[in-house]
């Protein structure tokens, strides 16, 4: 029996990266938005969920898990038909967890210093990827979680696509997947309420 999946989730956020996924994989799922600018993390029945007060969280079967990489980690594993993990190749697997750890403690923070600061980290990342299509060979959910982080860095901050072309062809290969497009779609019929 398919489990239950209710994914709480604001659009723009970090959250976008397993809505992506959930797409992604195919599997039917509850979508429960939440207003940063109504403070919707905050309130009490929210927090009953996640103590912690932030998005995303997965239930499952009615029990939460919360951070970008462990439900991108559990949709990834749970669906294997979906292939969005590197199962079997220990080297491309212990790859895809370095590319999340750096985009979540490194890539993640970098866009509230400013242009300057995250174009350099982006470079970073622009010259670990070259022009590989995927991150680890295959298409993943490091891919996944990148590209929101890296969306949201070229809605904000307009970076110029000549200093970071391998990521900026990494994001127009994203953009083209039917996944992406309707999780961005979903987003936005709810509408971005993203904080700065």
């Amino acid at each position: 029996m398919a489990d239950q999946l209710t994914l709480y989730f604001a659009p723009g956020s970090s959250s976008m990266a397993p809505h992506i996924a959930l797409y992604e994989i195919g599997c039917p799922f509850e979508g429960r938005p939440v207003s940063f600018q109504a403070y919707g993390t905050r309130t009490e029945a929210f927090r009953s969920v996640n103590p912690e007060g932030k998005v995303p969280v997965l239930l499952i079967d009615g029990r939460p898990l919360t951070e970008v990489a462990a439900i991108l980690y559990y949709l990834a594993r749970r669906h294997p038909e979906a292939k969005l993990w590197p199962s079997g190749d220990v080297e491309a697997e212990a790859q895809a967890v370095s590319w999340m750890s750096f985009a979540a403690s490194t890539i993640h923070p970098a866009r509230k210093q400013g242009l300057v600061h995250a174009t350099e980290v982006y470079a970073i990342a622009d010259a670990r990827l070259g022009d590989r299509p995927w991150l680890v060979g295959d298409y993943s959910i490091a891919d996944i979680h990148l590209f929101r982080l890296f969306w949201r860095f070229a809605n904000s901050l307009d970076p110029d696509r000549e200093t970071l072309p391998n990521l900026f062809a990494h994001h127009d290969r994203m953009l083209a997947r039917a996944a992406v497009q309707r999780a961005l779609a979903a987003e936005a019929a709810v509408g971005y309420e993203l904080r700065p």
